[in-house]
């Protein structure tokens, strides 16, 4: 029995039961919810989503989405609607230098297809992404009540009840906890993280360039940490940079003159003048994995789960295999006429998931602490480690086919395109 730490009020349930309620508004929660729904439209599934209506349309990032996830979501007919605002990544280089070095050497390359016509990865912007995501939940009738906390829950027996912010209970064989890396419903199942803090912040946002980018993803790896340069549609470009906190909340401040300088000095000249193209916004780095991904009658999944640092670009694709994973394992158990939130069906999502995301955490911690540093030994080590990859063909086409998402012949159908 979960004994969560906020009380479910005394109270009759307002609504029907459900099979599953998804609490978290996101790619993830809507994903899972769609994902489900699509193999097994009978189920009754409600989506309930803490954040105001619409706010999802003034997301002004994009996301990488991998090779696998994009032929999940060509599975679950979303992929049409996305495509025409993703940009497909051609390539991608790597370097490793000083934010003050003249010249910038590349140490790694990488062809950007997994298969002939397919790149490993599309940059796509959150708003398509989640717009189509909430047009299918509505094409298959999954209400998503925005603006409505999840305030306690209780599992006792066949359901889970649960107390929503504005004072009305849901009942359902499952919750899925899709509600961010700072997680409540985590903290109330009682599901204890590791976690810490790199003292470092993401800066995002989007620049416009003078010269096209034909698809080029670019890492370079400076002292404080990874800048991204991702392409999007257009002459625009999408920024992750990293920088330690304090310079980063400086940063953030500064006026755009002074912000496009310090930008100017990391992106370079190579695509001519530049513009932002959007507001920029600084996000705390760290890594947070959950101990545990199930309790009886609750699963976490994306975020909630795990946050890991955005070196390989990686946070959203495990979310994704989080959703493929939880999705098949729930659709089967419902056709074997399985109890769908007994912990002994759970358990398998938790055997499939816990090992990969703990695998790419330790991954871009390892990545991270190894290349956000200035000290020489260290810096002649990772450029020749660098230096050795490019020269090795079968090792690059490894790490793209692990940075692709796509699963061997045991992992989650979707994620090879394949029905539940």
């Amino acid at each position: 029995m979960v004994r969560p730490t906020a009380r479910v009020k005394d109270r009759t349930v307002t609504d029907q039961p459900f099979d599953i309620v998804v609490a978290g508004g996101g790619y993830v929660g809507i994903a899972a919810a769609v994902a489900i729904k699509s193999a097994a439209p009978h189920m009754k599934i409600r989506v309930v989503d803490a954040a105001p209506p619409d706010v999802w349309r003034k997301d002004q990032r994009a996301s990488a989405i991998a090779a696998g996830a994009s032929r999940m979501l060509t599975q679950m007919g979303l992929w049409r609607e996305i495509l025409p605002q993703a940009q497909p990544i051609t390539d991608m280089i790597v370097t490793d230098s000083r934010t003050s070095d003249p010249v910038r050497p590349i140490f790694l390359t990488f062809d950007g297809e997994v298969a002939p016509g397919e790149p490993f990865a599309h940059m796509v912007p959150n708003p398509a992404l989640v717009g189509a995501l909430r047009n299918r939940a509505a094409e298959l009738d999954i209400e998503i009540r925005q603006g409505v906390t999840v305030e306690g829950f209780a599992a006792d027996g066949p359901v889970t009840t649960i107390t929503l912010g504005d004072g009305s209970t849901l009942s359902a064989r499952l919750l899925v906890a899709a509600d961010g890396v700072r997680s409540r419903l985590r903290d109330m199942a009682g599901i204890k993280t590791v976690h810490w803090s790199y003292g470092q912040s993401g800066i995002v946002t989007t620049v416009r360039h003078e010269r096209p980018h034909n698809g080029r993803a670019e890492e370079h790896f400076l002292p404080a940490g990874p800048f991204a340069i991702l392409p999007l549609p257009g002459d625009r470009s999408s920024l992750v940079w990293t920088e330690r906190t304090e310079d980063a909340e400086r940063l953030i401040k500064e006026d755009d003159l002074m912000f496009e300088a310090e930008l100017e000095r990391r992106f370079g000249h190579k695509l001519g003048a530049l513009e932002l193209d959007g507001d920029r916004r600084a996000f705390p780095l760290g890594l947070t994995l959950a101990r545990e991904f199930v309790r009886p009658r609750i699963a976490l999944a994306g975020d909630a789960a795990h946050g890991i640092h955005p070196i390989a670009g990686q946070g959203l694709n495990l979310g994704f295999r989080d959703v493929a994973a939880l999705a098949e394992t729930i659709v089967e158990a419902d056709r074997l006429g399985l109890d769908i939130g007994a912990l002994s069906v759970l358990e398998r999502y938790q055997m499939w998931r816990r090992f990969d995301t703990f695998q790419m955490g330790v991954t871009c911690d390892v990545l991270n602490r190894l290349f956000s540093n200035d000290i020489m030994p260290m810096r002649a080590m990772r450029d020749f480690g660098l230096g050795v990859v490019d020269r090795m063909p079968s090792l690059k086409s490894f790490f793209i086919r692990q940075a692709s998402g796509l699963p061997g012949r045991q992992g989650p159908r979707l994620l090879r395109g394949e029905a539940i």
